[in-house]
């Protein structure tokens, strides 16, 4: 695939993005094709790092499980390291929990390692999309319950609505769907315009 990438709010790879074809249990779209495709996954992540430059982070963490994948690469990136922040259950050592409810409503569970790191450590937090807020606010605390300074939240897309409103008013906020512009009134819509001409094909990685 060559990508003709346009003014930088075009943000091409969002166009890759495949819809939901399993029903209402499942999330609205499926970024992994971007992650997918080599070219698309490397210019999102310069994308996402030049709208970081000047943040100063010490960690990165990823929300369970998409967001391991997106903030695992931004860490690399940045030349930090990692912190997963897991579902209930899957941590082999102390942990703190907080309880939410997620974007389809359901109640779960988020933990983190006790202790990850010092206090005033500055991170990262990080996941494939920000919808309802819930499994960020979670995060969120479990980073300040350890003394953590939240330095900024970063995704493929942020919605609009109350919660994300409040975000960006205390956070640097950064997403490869730049507010203002057309993927941003897309993603609250929830229905990409890009939808209606997806092909697969589009996305599979360059064989050399």
């Amino acid at each position: 695939m060559s990508s003709t990438k346009g003014p930088r709010d075009a943000r091409w790879y969002l166009s890759i993005m495949s819809p939901n074809t399993k029903g209402e249990k499942f999330a609205w779209l499926d970024p992994t094709s971007i992650y997918i495709n080599g070219e698309a996954f490397h210019d999102l992540l310069d994308d996402l790092v030049a709208d970081l430059d000047g943040l100063a982070v010490d960690v990165v963490a990823g929300l369970d499980a998409m967001g391991f994948v997106l903030a695992s690469a931004l860490a690399t990136r940045l030349k930090v390291g990692f912190l997963p922040i897991r579902k209930a259950g899957k941590l082999c050592v102390e942990t703190d929990s907080v309880t939410f409810t997620n974007y389809s409503g359901r109640t779960q569970s988020m933990e983190m390692r006790l202790p990850a790191f010092a206090k005033g450590t500055k991170v990262l937090v990080v996941d494939q999309w920000v919808e309802t807020g819930g499994t960020m606010s979670a995060a969120i605390n479990l980073v300040r319950r350890q003394g953590g300074i939240v330095a900024g939240l970063a995704a493929i897309a942020i919605e609009e609505n109350e919660m994300t409103d409040a975000y960006r008013k205390e956070f640097r906020c950064v997403s490869a769907v730049v507010q203002g512009s057309r993927w941003q009134n897309d993603c609250n819509a929830q229905d990409l315009q890009s939808f209606k001409t997806y092909q697969p094909e589009a996305t599979f990685p360059r064989i050399h």
